[in-house]
């Protein structure tokens, strides 16, 4: 599956950052994890460090299918509101969610300092109203997360034009949110683990699962076997391929990011993610040298080629919207892509096991527009299953609740 189109921009700043050979040999482990990307890495990394023997193979370069293509917004907010997922899971599935992700922060800020240089640093985020008549929903939102001790303010017109610039009705704006680099962070915990004697492999792509209730064989293109007592599944939106069921779509969305720019022209932007309450929305965050990378424009495209020719006329587009939506702020591409990414009907992930492998294959599906943050909080979830644990997200988080919507 081709991921993305166009030049995203970590993969020019950082290239091939290291080498990590072809699975060449059968061998044996207690987890495979299946894909070699920022979620692949968060879920290696923690079977590893807690005495589980790791193989990963990637059928692509490592970091190179949609972590390459990533804008990694950490947030806790999900694209599905508190609100709406309380009125259809309950508030306190709502607030387990929500909650969930928002602990995930920090861990990636532990996680980002030991690895060191990934540019990770702290933001805040706010989430304004596109039009007036979403203010009334935006207040409401404001108001559950809040009751639940989310740090959280309300930002009127005035207010939002002098601290942003933003010519909206309102805003929520929230303490908690960061950046990163997922395709230099996913190489250098690639890097780590393999020097503390995990296998990481990439350019080894499986073609078959064998799964019994004993175990999982995978087969590779080469012909060679790798041998494990479970299997994850991390391999991003390519993971559907392995289901039969369809749990989510896959859709395009399109970025760029500027060259570098002078701090006072972008005002409170230096140091807060910005997005839009219209539906697909416009985002926006700096990034450590100082260019603002700008996305949105999402479609349903999943047609290589297609998605191909619309990366510099929706490049045109996003800047278009921002100079609407921030009239002082005049924009100029850089770097324009597009990468694919999948959403759930109700904005969650699926981490677990389906029925249609059994319990020795577990799937890490981080889908949605906070998908970094997914991983974080689902690795732990992971490791849990494979080690037999209750974890209070299994339930919610599980392929049972399409079942429980039907």
């Amino acid at each position: 599956m081709d991921l993305k189109s166009g030049y995203p921009f970590w993969a020019i700043k950082n290239g091939l950052m290291h080498a990590f050979p072809q699975l060449q040999q059968d061998a044996r482990c207690d987890v495979a994890v299946i894909g070699g990307g920022i979620s692949g890495a968060l879920i290696a990394s923690e079977l590893a460090e807690h005495g589980h023997e790791v193989v990963v193979v990637e059928q692509r370069d490592i970091g190179w299918g949609s972590s390459a293509a990533s804008t990694a917004l950490l947030q806790y907010e999900i694209d599905t509101h508190m609100i709406d997922l309380a009125r259809r899971y309950g508030e306190d599935n709502a607030v387990l969610a929500y909650r969930a992700c928002a602990e995930a922060i920090p861990l990636l800020q532990e996680l980002a300092a030991s690895v060191r240089n990934v540019d990770f640093r702290h933001m805040h985020s706010l989430y304004y109203a596109s039009r007036r008549r979403h203010v009334p929903v935006l207040q409401a939102e404001l108001a559950m997360r809040h009751k639940h001790g989310f740090e959280v303010s309300w930002l009127a017109t005035e207010a939002l034009r002098e601290a942003y610039g933003i010519d909206a009705p309102g805003a929520i704006l929230s303490q908690l949110a960061a950046r990163i680099d997922p395709y230099r962070t996913a190489y250098r915990l690639f890097a780590r683990l393999q020097k503390s004697g995990t296998g990481v492999f990439d350019r080894s792509a499986v073609m078959r699962i064998d799964a019994t209730s004993r175990g999982v064989t995978l087969h590779t293109a080469n012909g060679v076997r790798l041998r494990a007592a479970h299997a994850v599944f991390a391999a991003g939106y390519a993971s559907q391929q392995w289901l039969d069921q369809r749990v989510a779509y896959n859709r395009s969305s399109y970025a760029f990011i500027t060259d570098p720019l002078d701090p006072a022209r972008l005002h409170g932007l230096a140091d807060t993610m910005a997005w839009e309450s219209a539906r697909p929305y416009l985002y926006l965050r700096t990034t450590g040298d100082g260019r603002l990378l700008v996305g949105g424009e999402d479609d349903a495209i999943d047609i290589p080629a297609r998605r191909d020719a619309r990366v510099d006329r929706k490049a045109r587009k996003l800047v278009k919207k921002v100079a609407k939506a921030i009239p002082d702020l005049v924009l100029t591409p850089a770097f324009a892509w597009a990468g694919t990414f999948a959403e759930t009907d109700d904005g969650l992930p699926f981490f677990g096991p389906h029925p249609q492998y059994g319990s020795r294959v577990q799937f890490a599906m981080a889908y949605g527009g906070n998908g970094i943050s997914y991983s974080a909080a689902g690795a732990p979830l992971i490791r849990a299953l494979i080690e037999r644990r209750k974890h209070p997200l299994a339930q919610l988080f599980s392929f049972g609740r399409l079942d429980r919507n039907d």
